[in-house]
């Protein structure tokens, strides 16, 4: 019988197990945002998917796996001297735990590429549309003290920290998995050096905002067995690219079917 002793005991559980979530930017979401065209006189500057990366990390009570999802292309059209649009596109196909091998990556990834996460034989791309990129303020500057308290510990060992240093902007955009699209904002340290634009994130996402709810926080069950997983996933990446030699004329709308 679930008594009020039991209740008051998985209360404390769950409360001691939010500690154990990665301490980073949660990314504001919200319904998808209209992607406006860029300007003909805006430059392409096309990723280089070999030196680009998408990072994920995922969590749960007894530790956490982490790996990579490859990136087919993209661009990010720049104006003046600021990001004015672009996108990119991940292949689902191409994820990659990292922390395993042999069978048990072999295994993990296949369970990851299956209906219980992201489904990729029916969704076999993701994609991440600009749709407005800001200065960050001053004010909301991390400080090196705040940093140093970043530090998560899972199954009472240290990790890695999670959370930008010294982001420079602020990027919202439209994120599609799953065939469902919402706008996520996040910061992000952006820079440029001759014909090379480079561009750094991490932050947090909620997975069941896309419906990739296997194993989520939200049965009780799974919970007092310490068998769930945690619906914050931190993401991040590190992009790369290079100024092409034609102006970026539009940007691309993952919805755009229009003239189909």
């Amino acid at each position: 019988m679930f008594n009020f002793f039991s209740f008051a005991l998985l209360s404390a559980f769950l409360i001691s197990s939010c500690a154990q979530n990665p301490q980073s930017d949660e990314a504001e979401v919200s319904a998808a945002e209209e992607v406006e065209e860029v300007s003909a006189s805006a430059t392409d500057y096309a990723l280089n998917t070999e030196q680009s990366e998408l990072m994920w990390n995922g969590f749960k009570p007894t530790g956490k796996h982490y790996g990579t999802i490859g990136i087919q292309g993209g661009n990010i059209a720049v104006e003046n001297g600021k990001i004015v649009g672009g996108s990119f596109t991940m292949d689902m196909n191409d994820i990659d735990v990292q922390d395993l091998e042999g069978e048990d990556r072999q295994k993990l990834t296949g369970h990851l590429k299956s209906e219980d996460f992201f489904a990729v034989e029916n969704y076999p791309e993701a994609k991440f549309v600009i749709t407005e990129v800001s200065e960050y303020a001053s004010s909301a500057m991390a400080s090196a003290e705040e940093n140093d308290n970043l530090a998560v510990k899972v199954n009472n060992e240290e990790i890695s920290e999670y959370k930008l240093e010294n982001p420079t902007h602020m990027v919202t955009g439209n994120l599609t998995m799953r065939d469902t699209t919402l706008s996520i904002s996040f910061p992000a340290r952006v820079s440029m050096d001759g014909d090379q634009l480079m561009a750094e994130a991490k932050f947090n996402i909620d997975r069941t905002n896309w419906n990739v709810s296997y194993n989520d926080e939200g049965d009780p069950v799974r919970v007092a067995k310490d068998k769930f997983i945690y619906n914050t996933v931190n993401v991040g990446f590190n992009i790369i690219a290079a100024k092409g030699e034609q102006p970026q004329a539009q940007n691309e709308d993952m919805d755009s079917n229009e003239d189909s």
